[in-house]
């Protein structure tokens, strides 16, 4: 009989990390990294309201990269002689920004701040980018608590926020959905 999934270990209040140490599950770092497995959920919801092969191709690697950032927030730099799980690096940040060199080519350029929204796949970006930078302000804190994390993680995910913006304004082009610019009261 497999094992089941509820262990009851957490009951107290508290979560185990990679490493074994355990700490509560309304620490900084459990914040950090929760909002990293919500953000993967939104791509996951983007990815299912349908998408070019392309677009689709692209979240597929963001959420490879996603789960790498879970596990390297969950595991503690004193716990990775441990375990073989790879870090976030700049090849990762790289990879963010050569996709949203492309997908801006095929873009028009901004005029006016745009409301989030158009097709269901393009709304569900923008909604991720927003989730994005809540992970990002998490992160921003366990590096204040927690220096060795170092900044990778950070920036990742300021990057990812601005290639979930562009890919949102692509999706929604390729559904043939206009974007609708912010006019201020008066403008």
């Amino acid at each position: 009989m497999a094992d089941k999934i509820y262990t009851k270990t957490g009951d107290d209040g508290t979560t185990g990390l990679f490493g074994g140490r355990r700490v509560a599950k309304d620490s900084v770092r459990i914040e950090s990294y929760g909002t990293v497995d919500e953000l993967n959920s939104l791509v996951g919801v983007a990815r299912a309201a349908g998408l070019t092969p392309e677009h689709d191709g692209l979240l597929a690697t963001v959420q490879e990269h996603l789960f790498i950032l879970g596990a390297d927030l969950a595991t503690p730099q004193g716990a990775m002689k441990n375990y073989s799980l790879p870090r976030v690096t700049v090849a990762e940040i790289e990879c963010l920004e050569r996709a949203i060199d492309a997908l801006e080519a095929g873009l028009p350029p901004l005029k006016n701040f745009i409301l989030p929204g158009g097709s269901p796949a393009g709304a569900a970006l923008h909604l991720a980018r927003t989730v994005c930078r809540r992970g990002e302000r998490s992160v921003v804190m366990l590096i204040h608590e927690e220096p060795e994390v170092g900044v990778m993680p950070m920036q990742y995910l300021n990057r990812l926020s601005d290639f979930l913006f562009v890919l949102a304004r692509a999706v929604n082009q390729a559904a043939d959905v206009q974007e609708h610019p912010w006019m201020p009261r008066g403008a």
